[in-house]
């Protein structure tokens, strides 16, 4: 019994060095007045800044209950450990053991430490060239990623969607939130090569096909990302997208061009001018971020035009034809079942990233 009362000692002390590092006491306090602030009447008035701190308030508590809970299982049975005699060993040898599998799970959290693995993600994919084949490609990815974000319980709102003339999409850009989704995501950043028979080709020829994923982290304060107004050309134009009545009828759809980097967003879907000049504002935020990461950039005024990761970097394969195969490029993880993975079984492949990276 001593023994095991070493062993519940040493993991309660690594499972506190984890509780301190992701600030899991401060997070709790923000939990307290997250739930204070959305049960006041008044804050029900503005429905966005209400539904915003809503959904702040469930992604933190989703994050600290399970460490909550093991906490307490710890302390728990220390306690009744105390006053247990031999008869108890196996039982509590198992539960210590289930203990250690569910602390194995949560420190992977410890992984996502960087500035913005937190935030929720914008993902945008566009077909690359090839007309109808790269259009059906990127189509698979969307449904993919759709896929994995539905496993993993997170929400999915498009923003932004063009179908191609006979199959799959030109460009489809979606916002996800949930837990460290840029965390989980980022690795998905960069071009996709599906190598397969064309079902679009009379004579079924091998087909190659291109499209670029782009991760982008959701910063909502202009804090976190200072772009200097003059920096910008904003223009507004006739919205092309559906809607109900009266959607279509002003020019509400909004492109923004971040001068000297030449960046454009542009956002069609929300309702009003207003609100699709926040929303690709958020995306520019976003980019401007990806972009100062990957040109090691100190500051916005850093950045070079034409220098982040683009179509000229290949994350992974696709293979179909001749044979079965899924590999990234950077890592050199495979898997052999590409149906399994188009299906939105990202796991292996994301978590083999996150292990090199």
């Amino acid at each position: 019994m001593d023994e095991l009362k070493k062993k519940l000692e040493n993991l309660g002390a690594e499972f506190l060095k984890v509780y301190e590092k992701l600030a899991i006491t401060d997070k709790l306090k923000r939990v307290a007045k997250l739930e204070k602030q959305v049960a006041e009447p008044e804050i029900w008035r503005d429905v966005a800044r209400a539904t915003e701190l809503n959904q702040e308030l469930a992604r933190i508590q989703s994050e600290t209950e399970p460490y909550v809970l093991l906490k307490a299982q710890i302390e728990d049975l220390g306690e009744l450990m105390s006053i247990s005699d031999e008869g108890m060993k196996d039982e509590f040898e198992e539960q210590i053991g289930a203990m250690e599998t569910e602390f194995n799970e949560l420190k992977k959290a410890l992984r996502f430490q960087g500035p913005y693995d937190a935030s929720d993600a914008i993902v945008r994919i566009t077909s690359g060239a090839g007309g109808t084949e790269a259009m059906d490609w990127a189509g698979m990815l969307e449904r993919m990623y759709l896929r994995f974000f539905e496993k993993r319980g997170w929400k999915a709102t498009c923003l932004e969607r063009v179908e191609g003339e006979e199959a799959g999409i030109k460009t489809a850009v979606y916002e996800v939130v949930g837990t460290n989704a840029y965390g989980w995501l980022k690795s998905e950043h960069g071009v996709h090569r599906l190598v397969r028979l064309s079902p679009f080709n009379a004579n079924n020829l091998r087909q190659t096909s291109f499209a670029l994923v782009e991760i982008l982290p959701v910063i909502k304060a202009d804090t976190d990302v200072e772009i200097d107004e003059k920096d910008l050309r904003i223009d507004v134009y006739h919205s092309g997208g559906h809607g109900g009545q009266g959607v279509n009828t002003t020019d509400s759809a909004v492109r923004i061009t971040h001068l000297p980097t030449n960046t454009v967003v542009a956002i069609q879907n929300e309702r009003s001018q207003h609100q699709n000049k926040e929303k690709a504002m958020e995306i520019l935020r976003g980019k401007l971020a990806q972009m100062k990461m990957e040109q090691h950039a100190e500051t916005i005024g850093e950045l070079r035009a034409g220098e982040s990761a683009g179509w000229g970097q290949q994350i992974r394969n696709y293979v179909l034809q001749p044979y079965k195969l899924v590999k990234d490029t950077r890592t050199g993880y495979e898997d052999t079942d590409p149906d399994g993975v188009l299906d939105g079984k990202l796991e292996g492949l994301i978590e083999a990233y996150l292990e090199n990276n």
